[in-house]
């Protein structure tokens, strides 16, 4: 990760160094916040925000689920203002390709019932490059010990800061076994997802996905695959799916912001298929990065130039 030079802090662009809270935010306390991660890629038109509408509405709805109030530095913002502020930090900062916007409740109060609490909103930006390493060899996985939260646990489907502690500790246990991520199964033991990526395997010639209800977070990588892949005439279907069908799969592969795309080769040490990336996750690659750079004038509603 590479710094930027200004973030986005209740409504004033400050230097990095300045975006600072106290000890006792609540967020920092008890994880009463919710974020976004969100890409920005160089097209022939320039910078553009990848999908940033479906992203800042998640947000909004984010902030509906944790009761917080969208009201920062005594300015109440909309959708519409918060996309504004996105682009205007991005146009802020020389060199960007990830984009964190984050809704945090700030008052220094200890407590479980944060009524009257205020909340601030940061948006920072970064130039992280790729989030795993580039392989031709694909991506190794292993199955986590840690389930994925389920939906009577928290509101699995929106992006809450505390709820990631999971992710970090299946995160930190695919690390110490060599394997570049984590697959999560929820309290039934079906595949949910990954730590931060949303997965899909190949099969008997079909597309299959787990489907929300399975306690994943509706990623937005995850539906624009899923349009890329119909659209090139595969069938997909949003399903239960379980271990045994994971692990022979034809292909796997992962999405997600900050993964983008990413075909897996290995799970638990088992080959996927024959062990090597796949023509389908190739050829769903190739096209949603056509669509991300502006290559692909079918999906340009997917880009908001800055």
């Amino acid at each position: 990760m590479e710094k930027t030079e200004k973030i986005w802090l209740d409504g004033r662009l400050v230097d990095w160094r300045d975006a600072r809270v106290h000890v006792l935010t609540h967020a920092l306390n008890y994880g009463t916040g919710v974020f976004e991660g969100i890409r920005v890629y160089q097209t022939p038109r320039g910078p553009a925000v990848f999908r940033l509408k479906d992203h800042v509405r998640r947000l909004m709805d984010g902030c509906r689920v944790m009761g917080i109030d969208p009201v920062f530095g005594g300015e109440r913002y909309s959708a519409a203002d918060v996309e504004e502020a996105v682009k205007e930090t991005v146009r802020a900062n020389s060199k960007v390709d990830y984009v964190k916007p984050c809704v945090f409740l700030n008052g220094e109060e200890v407590g479980l019932n944060p009524v009257g609490v205020p909340a601030s909103m940061s948006i920072t930006c970064i130039f992280m490059g790729p989030y795993l390493s580039p392989s031709e060899d694909g991506q190794k996985l292993i199955t986590s010990s840690w389930h994925r939260p389920d939906n009577l646990c928290g509101p699995a489907g929106a992006k809450i800061n505390g709820a990631y502690v999971t992710s970090c500790l299946a995160k930190r246990e695919a690390v110490r076994q060599g394997a570049n991520e984590a697959v999560m199964l929820n309290s039934v033991g079906h595949v949910a997802e990954c730590t931060g990526e949303n997965i899909f395997i190949y099969k008997n010639g079909k597309v299959l996905t787990p489907q929300s209800s399975e306690c994943i977070l509706e990623g937005i990588n995850r539906a624009s695959v899923i349009k890329i892949a119909r659209d090139l005439g595969y069938e997909v279907e949003e399903t239960e799916v379980t271990r045994t069908q994971l692990i022979s799969a034809d292909e796997v592969w992962m999405t997600g912001t900050a993964v983008e795309v990413a075909a897996v080769t290995s799970i638990d040490g088992r080959a996927i298929g024959d062990g090597r990336i796949g023509p389908v996750s190739r050829e769903i690659h190739a096209k949603f990065h056509d669509a991300a750079c502006g290559r692909a004038p079918e999906y340009g509603s997917w880009l908001d130039y800055v």
